[in-house]
C-alpha cells in the first residue's frame, strides 16, 4: 500500500486556501453535497472552456460561484447570454440563488488542473504519449515553472499490460510545506480501458516578510559583488591622483614614447 498525501490537502492554510468556503454545524453534509453538485454541473456544462476550479463561498443564504477558466469568452458567450442561462439552469438544478463571477486563468501552461486534461484529451485522439507529455513539460518550463512532473497509468498505447510512465523537469519538493505545488488529475477513457494522467507543477516558495527581506538584501549584494568582480581590460589599472588626462587618439605606449 502506499502511503501518499494529496499536495493540496497537506498544504491547506498554509500555502493553499480552501475550495468551499463556509461554515455550518448541523447543515454540514446538505452543503458539502450541494458544494459537489455545483461542481459536477459546472464541469460538465462547460467540458471544452477549461475549468480549472469552481470555488463556492457561502454567507448566509448567499451562494457565490467562481469559475477559473481558460476560455472566459466560451462561458461569457455573445453578451452575456451563456451565463445567465448557466445561472438559470443552476438555480433550478439546486433551488437556491446563486451568483456567478467569472476570473480568467491567464497562463494555462502552468495550471495542473489544464495540462492534466489537455494531456487526456491528447491521448484520446492517440496522441503518442510519450510526445503530449513532453509538450506539456516544455511549455510549462518556458511559462515559468520551476518544475513539473506529468505521470500516466493504465494500458499506454493499447498493451497488454498496464504500466506507469512519467516525465518530470526541474524539481517538485512535495515535503516542503512551504512549496506551492499545483495538482492535478484527469482520466482519458481510451479503446483500451482508462489512463488516469496527474501532474505536479512546483510555481516557488512562499516566504515570511522576514525571509522575503533576508532574500532582497541577498540580491542586492550579488549585484554589488558582480559589480566589483567585472573582468577589466588589459590595460586598464585603477586611477592615480598625479595621473594627467591622455590626449585623443593617443595610446599608453605613444605617451611613453614622448
Amino acid at each position: 500500500m502506499g502511503q501518499k498525501t494529496h499536495p493540496k490537502g497537506f498544504r491547506l492554510g498554509i500555502v493553499t486556501d480552501w475550495s468551499s468556503r463556509w461554515f455550518a454545524e448541523k447543515e454540514y453534509s446538505q452543503f458539502l453535497h450541494e458544494d459537489l453538485k455545483i461542481q459536477d454541473f459546472i464541469k460538465d456544462r462547460l467540458m471544452r472552456a477549461g475549468i480549472s476550479r469552481v470555488e463556492i463561498e457561502r454567507y448566509a443564504d448567499k451562494r457565490i460561484v467562481y469559475i477559473h477558466t481558460a476560455r472566459p469568452g466560451i462561458v461569457i458567450g455573445r453578451r452575456g447570454g451563456e451565463v445567465d442561462k448557466l445561472k438559470d439552469d443552476l438555480e433550478k438544478f439546486i433551488g437556491h440563488e446563486i451568483r456567478i463571477n467569472i476570473e480568467e486563468v491567464t497562463r494555462p501552461e502552468m495550471d495542473a488542473q489544464l495540462v492534466a486534461e489537455s494531456v487526456a484529451v491528447q491521448l484520446e485522439r492517440r496522441v503518442h504519449f510519450r510526445r503530449a507529455m513532453k509538450k506539456a513539460v516544455d511549455s510549462a518550463v518556458r511559462a515559468g515553472a520551476e518544475g513539473i512532473k506529468i505521470q500516466c497509468a493504465g494500458r499506454i498505447g493499447g498493451a497488454e499490460m498496464a504500466r506507469r510512465e512519467q516525465e518530470k523537469e526541474g524539481r517538485i519538493p512535495l515535503h516542503t510545506l512551504r512549496a506551492i505545488i499545483d495538482y492535478g488529475f484527469a482520466e482519458s477513457m481510451t479503446t483500451a480501458g482508462k489512463i488516469g494522467v496527474k501532474t505536479w507543477i512546483f510555481k516557488g516558495e512562499k516566504l515570511s516578510s522576514d525571509e522575503e527581506l533576508i532574500e532582497q538584501s541577498g540580491r542586492r549584494d550579488d549585484r554589488s559583488r558582480r559589480r566589483d568582480d567585472r573582468p577589466r581590460r588589459r590595460n586598464d589599472r585603477p586611477r592615480q591622483r598625479n595621473d594627467r588626462p591622455r590626449q585623443r587618439g593617443s595610446s599608453p605606449n605613444q605617451s611613453r614614447d614622448r
